[in-house]
């Protein structure tokens, strides 16, 4: 017997807004009937996995003890751009002239994201 990972949940002050936000991340739609307003609103993800956002009264107010890890299937560097575009802030830059390494963004409710290099990068090694 074993289990597999079902869903990531992000408590949020608005669920409508962050999904909206991580659904042009991962360019997956948010759930059909999924409204502003709700309290708890999908996105379902191409790989049987579900990022759902929660409405809680709490701020965060620490660095996360887990975080979602991004890899793009394109350049890392355009990938950077695109998600400052659409509202992530780069926090940590570690990325290496080798092309090894990673950056550290806070997505528009401050939850740290990393950004690995990518698919075609990450393969030659």
């Amino acid at each position: 017997m074993s289990s597999f990972v079902s869903n990531v949940t992000f408590d949020c002050a608005d669920p409508y807004a962050l999904a909206q936000f991580w659904s042009q991340v991962t360019d997956c739609p948010i759930a059909a009937g999924d409204k502003p307003g709700d309290k708890e609103v999908d996105v379902p993800l191409r790989q049987n996995l579900n990022l759902v956002f929660i409405r809680v009264p709490e701020s965060k107010v620490a660095k996360n003890r887990m975080h979602v890890c991004l890899r793009p299937d394109g350049d890392r560097e355009h990938e950077v751009e695109r998600l400052v575009e659409i509202g992530a802030k780069m926090v940590a830059d570690r990325r290496r002239k080798s092309g090894t390494g990673w950056g550290v963004f806070a997505d528009p409710e401050g939850n740290e994201v990393c950004l690995l290099r990518g698919i075609k990068a990450h393969q030659k090694t």
